[in-house]
């Protein structure tokens, strides 16, 4: 419920209520909250728990459109992407082809380094390869 509230706007937030109550009326006016909000908590779990008693397995079926929503409400398109490119899926084969029951492709043997040429004297030509061609 209040999860974008961080520590920062906790702090202002008592700040603001120590110059507005004064020190006397703040501890006071904070325990009213807190039953406030336990009440609050009492009733929301109480009114589900009904619906749950009354409804029986259609609970489930009327919840579970919630739960959609409540999914795309937190929907964040980096980690969608990154769970559709690493993620796996239900054989563990990944989406991208890749699964870890492959085996590993052997590296490739480095090519061989090139013979180096003989010194030559000034204006002789470059001896002629056979296997050039």
């Amino acid at each position: 419920m209040f999860e974008s509230i961080g520590w920062a706007e906790i702090l202002v937030l008592g700040i603001a209520g120590l110059f507005i109550l004064g020190p006397e009326r703040l501890p006071s006016a904070a325990a009213w909250v807190g039953r406030s909000m336990r009440k609050v908590r009492e009733f929301a779990t109480g009114a589900r728990d009904q619906l749950k008693g009354e409804l029986g397995t259609d609970f489930d079926d009327l919840r579970k459109p919630l739960q959609d929503l409540q999914q795309l409400r937190n929907f964040d398109p980096k980690q969608m992407v990154a769970k559709q490119l690493f993620g796996d899926d239900s054989n563990g084969v990944k989406p991208n082809g890749y699964a870890s029951t492959q085996p590993a492709i052997p590296p490739v043997p480095p090519a061989a380094a090139p013979k180096p040429e003989p010194p030559r004297a000034p204006g002789e030509r470059p001896p002629i390869d056979p296997d050039a061609t």
